[in-house]
C-alpha cells in the first residue's frame, strides 16, 4: 500500500532555503544521521560586525607570514567533509545528507561560497556560507592546522568589506567568534539589519578583480 501525502510536509527546496534566509530563520540537523532538518530563529542572533573584525598582534603576523594558500569556491565537499569534523567543541555535525544537497545546488547556483585554506594540495582549514543580497550567513568553519580557520575568516572579512556587504552573520556567539569580534544582537534589531542588506547588492568576486588590477 502506498503512503498517504502527508498535507503538512514540507518540501525542502533550494528555493525554501533562500525564503527562511530572507526570514531570519536557518535550518540545522540533529546530526549527520538524521535525514530531516528543523528550523532555528534565536532570540538574540550572533554577527560580526563588517568594520569591528579584531586582529590581534599574532593574527596580524600570521596573516603576513603564513605558507598557505587561500582559494574561494573550489571545493565544497572538502569544506562540508572537515566542516563535520568531531573537534572539541562540538562531538556531533549538524551537516547531514539534505543540508550537502541543499548547499550543494545552492553552490552551482552561485549562492553558496567557501573559502579554503591550503598547504599544497591538503586541505587544512576553511568555511562556507550563503549569499544574499548584502548578507552573508557564515555556515561553519574548521581547522586542521592552527589558526588556518581564523585565516579564512579575515580572508571572507577583507573578501566582504570588498564587496560592499553590510552584514556578517554567524548565527550563535561562541567564545572563539567573541575574540574576533563577535556579538550578539537581538532577534528583531538583527531583523532590520538584514532588511537593510538584503535590499542592497553585495558582490563576493569583487576582492579579485581589485587584486587583478
Amino acid at each position: 500500500m502506498s503512503k498517504k501525502p502527508d498535507p503538512f510536509e514540507i518540501d525542502l527546496t533550494p528555493e525554501l532555503i533562500i525564503r527562511a534566509y530572507q526570514a531570519g530563520i536557518f535550518p540545522m540537523a540533529e546530526d549527520a544521521e538524521s535525514p530531516d532538518l528543523f528550523w532555528v530563529s534565536p532570540e538574540m542572533r550572533g554577527i560580526i560586525p563588517l568594520n569591528g573584525f579584531k586582529i590581534s598582534r599574532s593574527l596580524r603576523k600570521t596573516l603576513k607570514h603564513h605558507p598557505f594558500q587561500v582559494k574561494v569556491d573550489t571545493s565544497l565537499d572538502a569544506i562540508f567533509d572537515g566542516c563535520a569534523e568531531p573537534a572539541p567543541e562540538r562531538e556531533t555535525t549538524w551537516i547531514n545528507s539534505t543540508i550537502r544537497r541543499l548547499y550543494g545546488q545552492l553552490y552551482k547556483r552561485g549562492l553558496v561560497h567557501t573559502v579554503e585554506v591550503w598547504d599544497g594540495a591538503e586541505l587544512v582549514g576553511g568555511l562556507y556560507g550563503l549569499s544574499l543580497g548584502a548578507a552573508f550567513f557564515g555556515e561553519s568553519m574548521f581547522h586542521r592546522r592552527t589558526d588556518a580557520s581564523k585565516i579564512a575568516l579575515a580572508h571572507l572579512v577583507e573578501r566582504l568589506n570588498a564587496g560592499g556587504y553590510r552584514l556578517l552573520d554567524t548565527q550563535f556567539l561562541t567564545p572563539h567568534l567573541q575574540s574576533l569580534g563577535g556579538i550578539e544582537i537581538p532577534r528583531e534589531i538583527y531583523e532590520l539589519r538584514l532588511a537593510d542588506a538584503l535590499s542592497h547588492a553585495g558582490d563576493f568576486y569583487a576582492w579579485d578583480r581589485a587584486q587583478a588590477r
